[in-house]
């Protein structure tokens, strides 16, 4: 058959009967080459001249050839996909996270599965049979809820390679997070700097080890200070903005209301701002907040909120990055990997 009349029964199937794709022996026929020729150049498998490649190549696009990703997953032995199983995806900080996670993903030509658990523990384990059935090469969690039985379950997964984002691992695999007491330090360090003594926090769950670690940053900082830390303003509360707002109420209906006030994270901070607005007080003037993230939204509150930048788009896009590269290289994945925060100031906090 010519190339012409190949590329006529590709272009206008249906006219001639026929339902099925254009094949690699179409694209091998089109470019007077083998197919296993064109596999080469298809799966970069070999290495194959340059004019040859350039003619395999024009054929593809004249063809308008699709490699079947089944077929490739099968002779590669791999889909080229990674699972993530995250708490809550709609969450700004877990967003910008998965935003990280797939341009690493994009970069290396890589697909990414998202499984949203909302830190429900019997859908993480529904969402983790459905990734391996996939056939995932690796997975990244980010996941709050990690009882026994899940980590049990990925436990079992030795054949999968596993990264552990901004929580405890609990199991022998890779993990990648910030500096939490690092990050608690410099942002309660700033407030003392600014003169402040009188300062509360409004923390995450008790159970959640970024809360526990942000908050021992905040202790070493308020004892190397010789500051002594008031119990009833340390309320914990959800890392939502409803969080933020009911802890901030709570302190507020106490009837004692310290000077400055560290968030754990931006939406506790965003919730407190509402709080403090109802009952008349003005952020900086009467309360000053800092904050903890850095979300995009940060910056467009009034004021503009100082806070802490977690890295969480490079902290998604170290992850991708060296999971594919174990892959790709056999490289061992770093065990630990701990991102270092920084300081953003803006309004939030007077001066």
């Amino acid at each position: 058959m010519s190339g012409n009349a190949v590329k006529l029964l590709v272009r206008f199937p249906l006219i001639f009967g026929i339902t099925n794709m254009v094949s690699i022996k179409d694209v091998a026929r089109l470019a007077g080459v083998s197919a296993s020729t064109v596999s080469h150049v298809v799966n970069s498998t070999r290495k194959v001249a340059k004019a040859t490649r350039e003619n395999v190549e024009k054929a593809i696009a004249e063809l308008g050839y699709q490699p079947s990703m089944l077929a490739r997953a099968l002779k590669l032995k791999r889909t080229q996909t990674i699972g993530m199983l995250v708490t809550n995806s709609t969450n700004p900080f877990f967003a910008e996270v998965v935003h990280g996670v797939e341009e690493g993903c994009y970069r290396n030509n890589f697909s990414l599965i998202l499984c949203n658990s909302g830190d429900q523990i019997d859908r993480q384990m529904s969402y983790l049979t459905t990734l391996v059935q996939k056939q995932v090469d690796a997975l990244v969690i980010m996941t709050i809820n990690n009882d026994a039985v899940f980590y049990h379950e990925l436990a079992k997964l030795n054949h999968l390679p596993k990264i552990i984002l901004d929580s405890e691992p609990g199991l022998e695999a890779a993990t990648i997070e910030d500096d939490s007491i690092f990050g608690g330090r410099l942002a309660t360090e700033y407030l003392i700097k600014q003169g402040f003594k009188d300062i509360g926090c409004l923390t995450g769950p008790d159970n959640h080890p970024r809360s526990r670690d942000r908050f021992l940053g905040f202790s070493a900082a308020m004892e190397a200070a010789n500051l002594k830390i008031n119990n009833r303003w340390i309320v914990p509360g959800e890392l939502s903005a409803q969080g933020g707002y009911i802890a901030m109420k709570a302190i507020i209906q106490s009837g004692s209301i310290p000077k400055a006030i560290f968030a754990f994270n931006d939406l506790m901070a965003m919730g407190a701002f509402r709080a403090l607005a109802e009952s008349g007080l003005s952020i900086p003037d009467d309360v000053s907040i800092i904050g903890y993230d850095d979300l995009e939204l940060a910056a467009f509150l009034m004021p503009a909120l100082t806070t802490v930048r977690q890295p969480s788009f490079e902290l998604g896009l170290s992850a991708a990055e060296r999971i594919i590269n174990h892959l790709g290289t056999g490289t061992e994945i770093p065990s630990d990997l701990q991102l270092t925060p920084s300081l953003v100031v803006r309004d939030s906090v007077r001066h």
